[in-house]
This record gives C-alpha cells, structure tokens and sequence, in this order.
C-alpha cells in the first residue's frame, strides 16, 4: 500500500488534470488573423506548407488544419524518487471551421481536437504533484492515448456576446503571455502553464456550456466568460454518461489588456465554485483501492485566482515580441482541496533579438502550499503529514531552426511535495531535490 500511496499522489496530476476555462483564450484565437502558410521550406510557418494553394485557400474560407507533433527527452539527474530518463511525446490536430468566412451565416465557429500521446515522461520520479512534463499527460496519461478533448460550436449573437456548447479544451484558460499551454512551447513544467490548484476542479476534456461577452467588442483589448462545466468529464468518453447537476463547476473569468509603461500586458481574475462531493484530493490515490483520502465528504469547493503579464521590453507595440514578466496566485477552501495556495513568478522573452524572431525564452519559480489531509487505509485513519510545501524552477531556450522546428533544452529543479519513499517510515528513504534536465523538439506541420 505505502509505495502505492505516494505513486498515485503523483499520479493525482496525471488522472483528472488541468482546469481551467476554455472560452477567453478561444474567443480571441477564433477572431484571429488568417494564417498565411506559404513561403519557401525553410522560412514558412509549418513543415507541409500551404498545400499548393488549397490550404490558404482554405483558410481565406474559414477552414483550417493544423497539426504538431512534440517529442521531450527528459531525466531525474540526481535526487528525486529515481533517476532515469524516458522518452514520450504527443500530436494534436486541429480543425476550425469559421461559418461567416465559408458563406454561411456570420458569428458561427466551429472547433475539433484530436490528440494522441506515446512514449513515457518522469512525472513519477520527482517526488512533486505537480507534472514536469506537462506535454506527456494529454489527452489521457500515461501513454498511448488517442481521444477527442474537443468538440463545441460557438455563436456570436452580437459584437458584444455569445454562447458555446459542446466538448471543451479547458487548458485554453488561464491564458498568459509568457507562460501558458499544454508544455510543447513554452515551458514544460504545468505550474508555469495552468494554476495547478484548479486540478480538482474542473477536467482537462468535459462538457459545457456559457456565455462570452465582448465588452469592448475587441477579445483582445477585454473579454468576459460565464460557464457550467461537469466536473467528471474525461477526453477518452463524449461525457454524456457522467452529466449530472450534482457534479458541476461554475467559472466566471475575465482578462483585459493594459498599457502600463505605455506597453502591453494582461490582467485576468476568475473563480471557480463546485457542488459535486468529494474528499480530500478525491479521488486521486485510485491506484490502491485500499488507500483513500478520508476527509468529510463535502460537496462544496471553491478557488479564486489571478494572473498577469507585463512587457517590460516592447520594440513594437502589439507585436508580440519583447521581453516581460508574469505572475500567478491562486487561493482555495483548502479542503478539500489539499493545493491551499499558489504562487508564481517568472520573466519571458519571444523574438528579442531581431536576427532570431522565433526564439522564446523564460526562467521562473513558483511555490505551492499544501494543507495535509488525512488519509484511510487497512490500517484505519491517520493523518501524518507525508506532504510538504513544494517549490521549484525552471528555465528553457527555444531555438527556432526553422519557424517550424523549435528545440528547448531546459532544466528544472524541484523540492517535490512528497516527504518519503514510504509515508509510514518517515525515517527511511527520504526524497531529495529533484534536477531534471530535458531537451523537447516541437513540429508544425
């Protein structure tokens, strides 16, 4: 049971993962500028480029595929739960269709994800809960993996609001500048891509439905969300199944753009409420039926967070190339939710240099509060303290060696919320500070 027990506290991250709203990020991406994927082999955006013509005649019409492929080399150096290294990777398709720009009737879009994974990541090696790979546990951890986290319409009724319906993305919320995604661009750890204390809260892949209201009518400038999400689904079932109103989570969240320094920079606020009962960090040490967390089954859980991010070093103003930096809190009901309070901290670049307009940097630290909670096993109730506060950093070089194959050595170090080995002999085989080096290759097809 023991060495189960602080497997699967690891593997809480990799089971029901990643919330966050879908709708700001999406509303934004789906008023966006047509991609334009022609020019030679080495200077256009993707590998396949445009198709002969058809695929930005395409696009012109509302209809887009994209597709990347991303592929991590990763290792525990020294310290952690094991040292070794492991390799895995994952390929995402993405189809849009925009039904005013085929013709159709204005405001509709439609949205259709296929993701696949493969290989093996370290996430169990470090002692954290906290994923280092977060390219490696979607769409389904741990390996081998091929859903569809994504199916939903979108109607603009207005210049001011809409609604969507359908599958959701979630990772799309929470955006940030510098430091968002799903680990295959940006930085690889996922505290520095989602607040992580959201886990609980909402899945990865669920159904949904909500409002999104444009106040300014610019998604850029400001942008508003209101959904109902289930709190149960999963990206390998349509979630039909699991809908259920006692097992819902509400989010409101807003982001607006600033001008401080007479530079750009977001704010974003949300919160989240859900009804659906759980225990503490239920269900997540599901690997030994035996092993559970007890708490008192509530049927309330609440977090409210905040991100930001500010260029500091803007040579065009809007372009999206500078050097800046970002930041998140989060704070939650602390059961039963265990991830109490979230801190962050980091500073990014993208296309600093103008002889290298594709490379992105960024290094950042961030620290996670952790509120014990008791545990039940054969042996009864017990309430050790087998976790800790974890912190950690990161840093990574995205090399550009062509716009359309970017390269990131990167190296984290992580002081991981799992005390020992074994919960019950607290005395023996204690997990040390994790240095994980990797090295991730991304393709744009």
């Amino acid at each position: 049971m023991n060495k189960t027990m602080m497997t699967s506290m690891s593997v809480f991250t990799l089971r029901k993962m990643l919330p966050l709203l879908a709708v700001c990020c999406w509303a934004a991406s789906a008023f966006a500028a047509d991609p334009d994927y022609s020019g030679s082999f080495l200077t256009r955006s993707t590998l396949t480029g445009d198709w002969g013509g058809a695929r930005n005649d395409l696009a012109r019409k509302g209809v887009t595929f994209d597709l990347n492929l991303t592929q991590v080399e990763q290792g525990v150096s020294d310290g952690g739960k094991s040292n070794k290294e492991e390799y895995g990777g994952r390929g995402e398709l993405t189809f849009k269709v925009d039904t005013g720009k085929l013709g159709l009737w204005p405001g509709g879009f439609l949205t259709v994800e296929l993701e696949g994974n493969f290989g093996h990541g370290v996430n169990l090696r470090d002692g954290g809960v906290i994923p280092v790979n977060n390219n490696q546990i979607f769409p389904t951890p741990p390996r081998d993996q091929l859903n569809l986290p994504a199916f939903n319409f979108a109607q603009f009724l207005s210049e001011y609001a809409g609604v969507v319906v359908g599958k959701l993305d979630t990772t799309s919320g929470d955006m940030n500048e510098f430091a968002h995604g799903k680990g295959n661009s940006q930085f690889m750890n996922l505290a520095f891509n989602l607040n992580p204390t959201l886990l609980m809260t909402v899945p990865y892949s669920t159904l949904g439905a909500g409002v999104i209201v444009l106040p300014t009518k610019d998604p850029h400038a400001a942008i508003i969300s209101l959904m109902a999400l289930s709190a149960d689904g999963k990206a390998s079932t349509t979630g039909f199944d699991t809908l259920d109103t006692n097992k819902m989570t509400y989010n409101i969240e807003g982001r607006v753009r600033t001008d401080f320094f007479g530079m750009t920079g977001h704010q974003l606020l949300g919160g989240l409420y859900s009804n659906k009962d759980r225990n503490s960090a239920d269900p997540r040490l599901s690997l030994d039926p035996d092993t559970r967390f007890a708490g008192d089954g509530k049927s309330d859980s609440w977090a409210v967070y905040y991100n930001f991010d500010q260029y500091l070093y803007e040579p065009v103003k809007g372009s999206g190339k500078g050097l800046g930096i970002f930041g998140r809190f989060a704070a939650t009901d602390g059961n039963p939710n265990f991830m109490q309070y979230f801190y962050s901290l980091g500073l990014g670049g993208k296309g600093v240099a103008a002889s290298r307009p594709n490379d992105s940097f960024g290094f950042g630290g961030y620290y996670l509060d952790i509120k014990n909670p008791s545990l039940s096993g054969p042996g009864g109730l017990f309430s050790k303290d087998f976790l800790r506060d974890e912190f950690g950093f990161e840093a990574y070089y995205s090399a550009a060696v062509t716009p359309w194959a970017l390269l990131t050595p990167n190296i984290q170090v992580v002081r991981g919320a799992q005390k020992h080995q074994d919960p019950l002999q607290p005395n023996i085989n204690e997990i040390r500070t994790a240095t994980i080096l990797g090295i991730r290759l991304q393709l744009i097809f």
